[in-house]
């Protein structure tokens, strides 16, 4: 095998597989090293409960790379590699223990509709947003999607006060800082209504009540509406699969099972890697570790800048998750009604209070008495993935501690997740049983995976954690992963950082991988 090339990147996730693929398409030899034995780190899939059933690992839903700028340069290509999304027009609902259930889907009459049984003030309030989103969105996505330079942030900020003056720029600025429950309650009446967004907000550590939270359940709610949700037809392993295939068609090499032991660096500037097996493979442009900031400082043994090694040891990770994949011979029996079956998520999170009490819980190291559960059914919007009849489901269960000090409950005397893990499986299945009467009855095999096993299986998910670090404001926007290093670059010349660590953070938009390729082939 070649030993010598443009950028050798660190681990085969989909940042870095998409800064690998826009690299080679700029005529650049990559070559890509992932410690497992598959490609795709956390978008991966694969048979982990019975024979033809295909569950997700951890991510499933795919909107953020569908509707991403890598997407739209490459879509075409991937496509052709296999790829095919599985769209759908009923993303989300949320089901209450009152027995009533609120969902949002593409249909416009339709969720003001089912807003307005709510509460028709909100409705109204809905509408408005509805309204106002399109230019909304142009603001708030170029924001997300730009590089987090003072000059761009700046930029936008120019001209959302030329187009709303001062108050309309002020008003965004206290939007942006505002936790989830300060808006939510701000905005809405009905509580249930204010669950149903507010679930989102975990999805990125954002709990009720952490500042800086209201963007996501807000874009949630509106890009839910306005585009639905996206999956890969075959599982999120799709996408991977035809990354590979069209970085390896480019002359590529991306090889697993190969872990990285060190990055070399003499003089201040990163020149290859040594893999564990002693090979030593020289990078003549760049190195792109694909690693959590603490994997980072592993690898280079720290890169002499006081301040940013001791950011990089102290980046902070939100907490963790569990995930339980479930075969099916039919999908929940929902005591809400059957109309639940036709979305992709169904959250289990009851009221905000519910949600702030989960997360200070697994904050404090205690298995939370009550954890929120997303309820994917993929077979919804994807029947390939199960046999005919039969579905899967992909539960999460947000959010547990890393590592355990006790339970809220008091009923898991277990410390370590190999014997914690069945008993807050099943605490998580008695919740869902709750709203989906017998749900045991229809489960064919399931597979749990603790915050540990995610973490074995994955380094960069650190205690569970699926998103590669908190998104609180000291680590966000400017800051992330640390001031004046939000474009992947380190204090060692041609090493660079990718992944969900680095701007704009997690999801499935391959943001962080697209923007450092295209600053390093110069667009």
């Amino acid at each position: 095998m070649d030993t010598t090339f443009d950028a050798i990147l660190i681990g085969a996730g989909h940042n870095a597989l998409a800064c690998a693929l826009h690299l080679s398409a700029k005529g650049w030899k990559v070559g890509v090293f992932e410690q497992a034995a598959q490609p795709g780190g956390a978008v991966r899939s694969g048979e982990y409960t019975l024979p033809g059933f295909r569950h997700d690992w951890a991510a499933m839903n795919m909107s953020l790379f569908a509707g991403s700028q890598f997407f739209k340069a490459y879509g075409p290509a991937l496509m052709a590699r296999g790829l095919e999304l599985a769209p759908t027009t009923h993303p989300f609902a949320s089901v209450f223990p009152d027995g009533r259930w609120l969902g949002i889907s593409t249909d416009p009459a339709q969720t003001r509709a089912r807003i307005a049984a709510f509460s028709v003030t909100d409705a109204a309030t809905w509408d408005k947003l509805v309204a106002a989103f399109p230019a909304d969105a142009n603001h708030l996505f170029a924001l997300l999607g730009s590089p987090m330079k003072m000059r761009a942030f700046a930029s936008i900020f120019w001209r959302i006060w030329r187009e709303r003056g001062l108050s309309g720029a002020q008003d965004l600025g206290k939007f942006l800082l505002s936790s989830p429950r300060a808006w939510l309650e701000q905005t809405f009446a009905s509580p249930h209504l204010r669950a149903t967004l507010g679930a989102w907000g975990l999805h990125l550590d954002y709990a009720p009540d952490v500042a800086g939270g209201a963007l996501f359940p807000y874009l949630e709610g509106m890009a839910g509406q306005a585009f639905g949700m996206v999956l890969a037809k075959g599982g999120a392993g799709r996408v991977t699969e035809a990354l590979v295939a069209e970085i390896e068609a480019r002359g590529g090499v991306v090889e697993c099972s190969a872990p990285v032991a060190r990055i070399l660096h003499s003089g201040g500037t990163a020149t290859g890697v040594e893999l564990a097996d002693g090979r030593k493979l020289v990078a003549r442009k760049a190195v792109i570790a694909g690693v959590a900031p603490k994997g980072l400082m592993q690898l280079t043994g720290g890169t002499g800048d006081a301040g940013f090694d001791g950011a990089m040891q102290g980046f902070r990770h939100a907490p963790g998750t569990m995930m339980i994949h479930l075969a099916m011979d039919a999908l929940p029996p929902w005591a809400a009604g059957t109309d639940l079956h036709r979305f992709a998520y169904v959250h289990l999170a009851p009221s905000l209070d519910q949600m702030a009490r989960t997360y200070s819980q697994a904050q404090a190291g205690l298995l939370p008495n009550e954890p929120a559960l997303v309820v994917g059914q993929a077979t919804v919007v994807d029947p390939s993935r199960a046999p005919d009849g039969k579905h899967v489901l992909w539960l999460q269960v947000r959010m547990v501690p890393g590592t355990i000090l006790g339970d809220a409950a008091g009923q898991i005397g277990a410390t370590d997740w190999a014997e914690a893990a069945g008993p807050m499986a099943e605490r998580a299945l008695d919740i869902l049983d709750r709203y989906a009467p017998g749900v045991r009855g229809h489960i064919l095999g399931q597979r749990i995976v603790s915050p540990a096993e995610l973490e074995a299986d994955n380094p960069n998910l650190v205690g569970g954690d699926q998103i590669c670090g908190s998104h609180h404001l000291s680590q966000h926007f400017i800051y992330r992963p640390v001031r004046g290093h939000t474009d992947g670059s380190t204090p060692i010349r041609n090493l660079h950082l990718t992944g969900a660590a680095v701007w704009p953070g997690a999801g499935t938009g391959a943001g962080p991988g697209w923007l450092l390729a295209q600053k390093l082939a110069g667009a």
